[in-house]
């Protein structure tokens, strides 16, 4: 589907990509940003949904390579958690495309609103000091009680995904902060990778609008990838905080005022 945007649209796009991606690479939670974007420009939810997951997917390979690199994560301790990730996004993408667009226009804010209140009031969503590095494999049943139900909401939808993952590493398995940022950023590419393919075999992917964004989103993941391990939770926390509560903000006015 082709799309006619003036410049300062795409300069908007483009603008709103670069800060996603700086956001997901910190704390999660650009989609929140990204996916509203596409909206307001005038594209169809599904296709919002497709194309936002082809400018992820360079975001979040940026950022989950970046934490690799800095060996925060190992993809060894994290096999069940990858299969979980990727059948869990196979179902939702599938899913997602058999509903109707005016229930997902719908809902799909009041889902945003969700997430992010959700990881906004989880209690110790940041960690704590007690939390150790991990040096061998998790649970295979956490790994698939956390992987299949959070790669299933990114193949559905997916804002707030990145935060979500965060939130949950460091309460299920009790990561430090910087180690639950690595692996959700490994897990949000696989789904978003996964995805992506669905979406571009249904015809759901603007491939200019993608591949514009994506380019600014590397671009922000990779500053804000080395930003986070940089300078730690005196950095990620206020950002997380402050980035829920403005988003959060705004979906309440647009979805309801």
């Amino acid at each position: 589907m082709d799309l006619l945007l003036d410049p300062s649209s795409w300069a908007i796009l483009a603008l709103v990509g670069f800060i996603a991606g700086f956001i997901d690479a910190v704390s999660g939670g650009g989609g929140l940003l990204s996916i509203p974007a596409l909206l307001t420009m005038g594209v169809p939810p599904h296709l919002a949904l497709g194309t936002n997951k082809l400018a992820a997917s360079f975001g979040s390979s940026m950022a989950a390579y970046t934490y690799y690199k800095q060996r925060l994560f190992s993809p060894a301790l994290w096999y069940h958690t990858f299969i979980a990730t990727f059948i869990g996004a196979v179902m939702g993408t599938f899913i997602v495309y058999l509903i109707d667009n005016s229930w997902l226009e719908k809902w799909l804010p009041i889902m945003i609103i969700t997430i992010a209140l959700y990881t906004l009031f989880q209690p110790n969503a940041m960690g704590d000091s007690n939390h150790k590095i991990p040096t061998k494999a998790k649970s295979k049943v956490k790994q698939w009680l956390q992987g299949l139900p959070l790669g299933f909401y990114d193949g559905f939808a997916g804002p707030g995904i990145g935060a979500f993952w965060t939130v949950s590493s460091t309460g299920l398995h009790k990561l430090p902060l910087l180690y639950s940022c690595g692996l959700a950023r490994a897990m949000t590419f696989t789904s978003n990778l996964t995805s992506l393919i669905i979406f571009i075999a249904l015809g759901k992917v603007n491939l200019a609008i993608g591949l514009s964004m994506g380019v600014c989103m590397m671009a922000g993941s990779y500053i804000g990838a080395h930003s986070a391990i940089k300078f730690g939770l005196p950095f990620i926390r206020p950002i997380f905080i402050t980035v829920i509560l403005l988003i959060a903000a705004q979906l309440v006015w647009s979805a309801w005022l």
